[in-house]
């Protein structure tokens, strides 16, 4: 385990820190996640994007089942240590679990959501 001579401020977020994913070259936000301590530890020590699940109640290792990985670029903090922005080499093209590029894939339009993006993958092939 990669420890740091820093430290983040993990207990604002009761143990978790929100972690915004942006692509290295383009910029495009991709998606927000969650790490905890051990999360961002493993981020550290592989290089490749590990967040913390709400939902699961477990470490998720970004790509591991759909092969969509994140190779971290950059980490950048903020003044408050207390929200993360990973800058990352989005393999696969998809970074949402939805089978679009960016998790933010809808716009809202006359009251309504309207998807902007074309799907890069079907998840039901990838999540079988």
């Amino acid at each position: 385990m990669v420890t740091s001579d820093f430290e983040l401020d993990f207990e604002k977020g009761k143990g978790l820190i929100p972690a915004i994913v942006q692509d290295c070259n383009t910029g495009e936000v991709l998606m927000l996640a969650y790490m905890n301590q051990v999360s961002f530890n493993e981020t550290l020590a592989s290089g490749k994007a590990t967040y913390y699940s709400r939902s699961r109640q477990a470490l998720w290792k970004k790509g591991e089942t759909s092969g969509h990985v994140q190779y971290v670029r950059q980490i950048r903090v903020d003044c408050d240590h207390d929200t993360i922005l990973l800058k990352v080499e989005q393999v696969g093209g998809a970074a949402c679990h939805k089978g679009y590029k960016s998790c933010f894939f809808k716009i809202v339009e006359n009251n309504k959501f309207k998807i902007v993006e074309k799907r890069v993958f079907d998840p039901e092939r990838v999540y079988k």
